[in-house]
């Protein structure tokens, strides 16, 4: 049984140590961060690594377009304007208020997410609407609402900040024999695929995830994430990759760098989200050399002068 109000004490703890930080300055902020996350110096000068260069991302470039793309309401229309609106999941509704919820339209299983919730921590999943305790997910629901307030994020990932937290509810995925839903997650560069990685065992508890890196054509690379064990075995090539592929650089068009996630159920694929900040970038990668590697791919745009 989750206990959603231990969730809901954390989260607001959480925030209000966000609300004392806010004041310090974003620069100063993700100096900080960084250090105590990677044990590294941040060079924001002439950054090198992916790590690095994904600070330099949040403090210096600027597209209106990425905050709608970071709304999981809003990038629904972008993801139909490119012609994709067939990859999109089911949606039950939006709401501003966690009162607003409609509870009777809603199917037996289905997910409701915060449409500005990041990392997977925001969603509650519904396997049963006759026996889930509503006022607990009221009250979860009301906590992201609440968080509208905040005009700094955690991380200073400057898509989330000023935006409208509001409810989203979708279509409950079926999960594979492992528990997990199979996902593929597409880094692109100046609207190219260039690797991507899949993680299984972490849906239902992420410190078991183990993660794999692969080039653009599926190949696993010599590479992981330390937050996760590798995956050290080849696996099967998922049905209609090339289309993945392909559908990520749709939706990468524009953007000097961005993430694209896609679901593949049994060869059905579904469109997950767009992520611009993986991680915030305070990720750490085993062998070293591949934050280097992704470093080389993102060829940063002209600096935006006059911000932070």
């Amino acid at each position: 049984m989750i206990d959603y109000k231990k969730i809901i004490r954390s989260e607001s703890l959480r925030h209000r140590i966000l609300q004392l930080l806010r004041f310090v300055p974003d620069k100063a902020m993700l100096r900080l961060q960084y250090r105590i996350k990677t044990g590294r110096r941040l060079h924001l000068d002439n950054p090198r690594r992916y790590s690095e260069k994904l600070q330099w991302y949040k403090l210096y470039y600027r597209n209106e377009q990425m905050s709608l793309c970071a709304d999981k309401w809003e990038v629904r229309k972008y993801v139909a304007e490119k012609g994709l609106a067939h990859i999109l999941n089911e949606c039950y509704g939006v709401w501003d208020r966690a009162e607003e919820f409609d509870w009777d339209a809603m199917p037996e299983r289905f997910v409701i997410k915060d449409t500005l919730g990041a990392g997977g921590k925001y969603m509650i999943f519904v396997y049963d609407k006759a026996t889930v305790d509503r006022s607990a997910c009221v009250s979860q629901m009301r906590s992201w609402t609440e968080m509208s307030y905040q005009k700094k994020h955690a991380g200073r990932e400057w898509v989330y900040e000023n935006g409208k937290h509001r409810i989203i509810a979708e279509k409950l995925l079926i999960r594979d024999k492992n528990g997990d839903l199979p996902d593929y997650k597409f880094f692109c560069f100046d609207g190219r695929v260039y690797c991507s990685y899949k993680m299984i065992n972490y849906t239902q508890c992420h410190e078991n995830g183990v993660l794999g890196f692969f080039d653009r054509d599926f190949r696993l690379m010599k590479a992981t994430r330390t937050d996760y064990a590798p995956m050290t075995v080849q696996p099967e090539k998922p049905e209609h990759y090339d289309e993945m592929v392909k559908m990520a650089e749709i939706l990468a068009e524009g953007f000097p760098h961005v993430r694209v996630d896609f679901y593949n159920i049994n060869g059905t694929i579904l469109f997950g989200e767009m992520t611009f900040f993986t991680a915030s970038g305070y990720m750490l990668f085993d062998p070293d050399e591949f934050d280097y590697t992704l470093g080389r791919q993102f060829v940063l745009p002209g600096r935006t002068v006059g911000l932070h």
